[in-house]
């Protein structure tokens, strides 16, 4: 599966194809102790090249925003299903 997901950060689009192998390439390389590089490679990785310089200085200047734009593209690849359990 492959997304198009445009984020409005600031006054600006970024467009990121976010595929299911980028998605799970992500969830797989977060540990306890390293999530900053596993978001930091998801948001350079995916984001479309007209916005990646853009994107780059961005993230340079602001702590955490890789951080934040990869939960939200999280959150909007693969959304939260409703499960509870049966007893």
């Amino acid at each position: 599966m492959n997304q198009v997901i445009t984020l409005t950060i600031g006054s600006n689009e970024f467009k990121f194809n976010v595929s299911t192998n980028d998605y799970n390439g992500y969830i797989n390389d977060i540990m306890p102790n390293n999530k900053v590089a596993p978001a930091h490679n998801l948001v350079m990785r995916t984001v479309d090249e007209s916005n990646k310089k853009e994107l780059r200085e961005l993230i340079d200047k602001s702590p955490g925003a890789a951080l934040q734009i990869a939960g939200l593209l999280q959150q909007e690849f693969a959304p939260a299903l409703e499960i509870s359990v049966k007893k």
